[in-house]
């Protein structure tokens, strides 16, 4: 509760200064120094992805409960691809909106943009392709829906975060800061 007298506080909230430290954090530089190393990281998480997809409708399509903790020794190494990425954009996609400067906001928007085309493209070869399976009969559209749907789902969730990690550059080196 506040006061109309009680001055403005303009520091950030405890919640924005972890998450910026956290993500500015450079012990983990080596991981994401190099495009190379961000795409083998973007390339690694889409990977643990579809493992992920793939054994989480398993477990819907067959009851088998052994793959759900296939299911479950899947998502560290899924987290630590996850913060690899994450350092890598520098928060980009996870911080809130104050805590960004207008390049960086101007950068999250032209991730944003692309992921929506990419995903848009995604979702129309998803129509088409389920619609072929319905003309030559070879698969019953019923079966496909859970796991179609499933797939384009987490592809839109998580393809703003592959694409930041693949646009993202690299960083100054410490002597060019200085000019």
């Amino acid at each position: 509760m506040t006061t109309a007298g009680a001055p403005r506080r303009d520091r950030r909230p405890r919640y924005d200064e972890r998450m910026f430290s956290i993500m500015n954090n450079r012990e983990a530089d080596a991981l994401y120094a190099t495009v190379a190393r961000r795409r083998v990281a973007v390339a690694v998480h889409v990977v643990l992805t579809v493992a992920s997809v793939v054994t989480g409708v398993g477990v819907y399509v067959t009851g088998r409960t052994w793959l759900a903790i296939v299911l479950i020794a899947l998502i560290l190494p899924w987290c630590v691809a996850t913060g690899v990425i994450n350092g890598a954009t520098r928060g980009l996609l996870e911080l809130r909106t104050h805590v960004l400067d207008e390049r960086q906001l101007a950068e999250r928007d032209r991730v944003r943009a692309r992921a929506n085309r990419l995903t848009t493209y995604l979702l129309a070869g998803a129509v088409i392709g389920v619609a072929v399976c319905a003309w030559t009969g070879q698969v019953p559209t019923g079966n496909l829906l859970a796991p179609v749907l499933v797939a384009v789902f987490v592809a839109h969730w998580l393809m703003p975060m592959w694409v930041a990690g693949l646009a993202a550059r690299d960083e100054p080196e410490e002597g060019l800061e200085a000019l």
